[in-house]
């Protein structure tokens, strides 16, 4: 009988992946594993669709459910280290790894504790007895079967995904119909308030099942030394014996040493019971650091852990400090080898025709000092756009690399026309380090990647036979660019994983940056570590100010009142269908105008304006490049439309629409920041309002609801790049 049969009434999905990976424990471990992972896949979606407390989190693969905070605090973090040994094992197996019959078994372990506090939290029915226990002897022992391939187990993934595909399918079949969605989502609402009842019901009964602690501390040790290429079980690694101690007998055993090439230690883990603060092992880690060191001549790195919490300590450099996991041997080697190589920074010239600017180089020295005078790992830059974010960065990469601060950067973007455009700032001004643009060369190596934020979370969690790309200490420094709020939330796992300096740029201006950026850079509220505004550049003569042209009417700057109509007017308002039950409103507010009305002739007049009075290019034979902010991607379409209707001789090609919903937008991003190429008037939505670098651009144009607030505030962070020849000129149509 299988030890998962406790599933099989209410949850037979589950059960039915569970007991199949018992049954392939001995004959096929990897096979094993792989059912494993997809028994705890399904269990975890089940969470996700009948629990309204867990919010889903910012891509829907089984490493981002397993991360988001909602559900590590639904299920604890025993059992989130549970379920992510349970999904690295099935991510080897699917990767070509090879998985023991041991490594299935404790697999199976673990997704059982996870199995039972699912049942034991929702089921209607009968629960498992508190005492049930998984029994590896238990496991049935078939004849031997042909192990699962690799195109065998990738099948298996690919039916199921199409499963889950199919089931999502059908529920938006449903939605699709207004009677369909009012029936599916009362299905799933009352489901979900029995749910909730049940849940309510079970955890007022006290959980007395031994969930193991203890046991889950070593194995997620033993899982994170493996993924930095160590094997845990070595006779050199574990319980190391160690003589010069302040005991008596002087003896101590170190749990783990973590050894170079040569045999020297390059590290070492002490490790505390799961209930105790790892860092009351600080001084007893610091101790066998001082004997391993009179032994071989070369202090090792220090980690103390109690398999949850986990920290790093080069006692050389800088205070202890949390971490996700721990170094491979070469980034160990690395950080020993800096002790002796590593250069001043202070004496370091900054490379001028990268950046040439006073407040530029100003910027780079803050963060060198933060880094080297203050000890500090994390440094906030505030620049206005167009002042020299990214040629910063790379001139500082440049000193640090120089000085073996760092060797490999990792630089963050929100979208990938800004990944774009910064591997091409890297290689233009760094040829000598080999720039990775993560989007379009997944498996390069090189010494700068470039990334957007949600496809590095996907690559974080990838692993192959190898074991994990990107592990902790890959990255010597992360940039991030855009840092703002939602960054912060959204992915703040990225800032939290990789053990690097961390550098941010933003254009917002500083006491608009909200606190949570400061918290996470370490910074008091309204500090960072240097600030060039808006103000300044224009003052200085970096950038110019924007000349604005205000184009609009009084009804959509100040709504629509009945009383201040003409009696013609009253009599047509009167005249509308305003609502069901016949009332007829004494106003219109301004807000509500701005979100309901797509009136033809109000951006006919907008558009013949810009045509007319923009500025020109070519000896004013065109209009120059232009942005046009819409409110919303129906909104862009409809001016596209407009602008075709009233200007048919340009073919379709003058202005097109930029957004997300863009099929092939980069190649329109493209050839709009060619000058000699349309479009030359680019409709935007939420694409092209940062960070992009077209210093051709001269007319701006936003809907007043789109960009709320004074002139000044909705052009801030909207001015573009000068040349290093002179200055574009930058103006607003409204």
């Amino acid at each position: 009988m299988s030890q998962f049969a406790f599933l099989q009434a209410e949850f037979p999905d589950i059960f039915g992946f569970a007991s199949r990976a018992e049954d392939l424990a001995h004959a096929d471990p990897r096979g094993s594993a792989f059912y494993c992972r997809l028994a705890l896949e399904t269990a975890v979606d089940w969470l996700y669709r009948h629990d309204r407390t867990l919010k889903d989190p910012y891509e829907p693969t089984l490493a981002a459910h397993l991360a988001e905070p909602s559900f590590q605090a639904l299920v604890g973090r025993t059992l989130a280290v549970k379920a992510r040994y349970v999904k690295d094992t099935g991510n080897a197996a699917a990767h070509g790894k090879q998985v023991s019959g041991g490594q299935a078994a404790t697999a199976l372990r673990e997704f059982f504790h996870v199995a039972y506090w699912l049942a034991r939290t929702y089921a209607r029915a009968a629960k498992p007895p508190p005492d049930a226990a998984f029994r590896a002897e238990a496991l049935p022992r078939l004849a031997q079967v042909p192990a699962t391939t690799l195109a065998q187990l990738q099948e298996i993934g690919r039916r199921f995904k199409q499963t889950v595909e199919a089931r999502e399918a059908a529920e938006a079949a449903r939605r699709a119909s207004e009677e369909g969605r009012a029936a599916l989502e009362a299905e799933i609402k009352a489901l979900q308030v029995e749910i909730a009842a049940a849940k309510a019901a079970n955890q007022a009964v006290r959980d007395t099942h031994d969930y193991r602690e203890a046991e889950t501390r070593d194995l997620f040790i033993d899982l994170l030394l493996r993924e930095a290429g160590f094997d845990p079980k070595a006779s050199d690694v574990a319980e190391v014996e160690v003589t010069g101690m302040p005991n008596a007998p002087g003896v101590g055993y170190v749990d783990y040493v973590l050894r170079g090439d040569d045999g020297k230690p390059l590290a070492l883990i002490e490790a505390k019971r799961t209930r105790k603060d790892p860092r009351i092992g600080q001084q007893q880690a610091k101790l066998y650091a001082d004997c391993l060191e009179k032994q071989y001549g070369q202090r090792p790195i220090i980690f103390y852990s109690n398999g949850y919490d986990h920290w790093i300590w080069d006692d050389t450099r800088h205070p202890p400090r949390p971490i996700q996991g721990f170094l491979k041997k070469d980034e160990l080697a690395l950080m020993i080898q800096r002790r002796a190589t590593r250069k001043p920074l202070a004496p370091e010239n900054i490379d001028r025709d990268i950046v040439e600017r006073f407040y530029q180089e100003r910027a780079i020295r803050r963060v060198t000092e933060a880094f080297e005078r203050d000890k500090q790992r994390k440094a906030l830059l505030v620049m206005a756009t167009g002042a020299g974010k990214t040629r910063s960065v790379v001139a500082l990469v440049d000193l640090l690399m120089r000085a073996n601060w760092v060797k490999r950067v990792l630089f963050l973007a929100d979208r990938k026309a800004l990944v774009k455009q910064a591997t091409n700032v890297f290689k233009a001004h760094l040829p000598g380090a080999a720039t990775v643009n993560l989007l379009d060369e997944k498996h390069q190596e090189g010494r700068v990647y470039v990334s957007t934020y949600p496809t590095m979370m996907g690559l974080i969690d990838e692993a192959d036979a190898e074991g994990r790309r990107f592990g902790v200490g890959h990255f010597d420094l992360v940039v991030i660019d855009e840092a703002h709020r939602s960054v912060y939330r959204k992915y703040k796992a990225i800032f939290e994983y990789f053990d690097s300096l961390l550098v941010g740029l933003t254009a917002t201006p500083k006491g608009e940056v909200d606190r949570d950026t400061y918290r996470l850079f370490d910074l008091q509220t309204g500090v960072p570590t240097d600030a060039y505004s808006l103000d300044e550049a224009v003052q200085d003569g970096f950038l110019v100010p924007p000349k604005v042209v205000s184009l609009t009417t009084d009804f959509l700057d100040r709504g629509i009142r009945y009383d201040q109509l003409s009696e013609d007017d009253k009599e047509k308002w009167d005249a509308l269908e305003w609502d069901e039950d016949g009332t007829v409103p004494g106003q219109v507010e301004a807000p509500a105008i701005n979100k309901w009305l797509f009136n033809a002739d109000t951006v006919d007049r907008v558009l013949k304006h810009l045509m007319t009075d923009g500025i020109k290019v070519e000896d004013g034979d065109r209009l120059g490049k232009t942005i046009i902010f819409a409110k919303n991607h129906d909104h862009a379409a409809f001016i596209a439309s407009r602008f075709d209707a009233n200007y048919p001789h340009l073919a379709g090609h003058f202005a097109r629409v930029i957004d997300f919903q863009t099929t092939y937008a980069q190649s329109l991003i493209d050839t709009f920041s060619d000058p000699g190429k349309a479009p030359h008037i680019a409709i935007s939505v939420d694409m092209l309002d940062t960070g992009i670098d077209v210093p051709e651009i001269v007319n701006l144009r936003h809907e007043p609801a789109q960009f709320p607030g004074t002139a000044e505030a909705s052009l801030r962070g909207k001015i573009f790049k000068r040349g290093r020849l002179g200055a574009t000129r930058c103006r607003r149509t409204a």
